[in-house]
């Protein structure tokens, strides 16, 4: 699945990675954001998680959700 790095964050002393995947021609339709726990390796590679841990995931996700509060975004026009 290709995905857009939306942001990388941190929460509860972790960080994690936001992403929302793409269709085929690079665009997305609204749907659901990818969660990861992010980490660099030794040689500094980007390495991504799952988040198994129901308490971990919503850490995770309240920390998204404050900072999707923060952005500002282009309205859509009405249809």
């Amino acid at each position: 699945v290709t995905c857009a790095i939306l942001t990388l964050f941190e929460a509860a002393d972790k960080e994690y990675i936001a992403l929302l995947p793409l269709n085929e021609d690079g665009t997305t339709e609204e749907g659901d954001v990818f969660l990861y726990r992010y980490i660099e390796t030794a040689d500094g590679e980007p390495e991504l998680e799952n988040i198994e841990d129901d308490e971990e995931y919503e850490i995770a996700a309240d920390a998204f959700d404050e900072w999707m509060d923060t952005q500002e975004f282009d309205e859509l026009p009405d249809e």
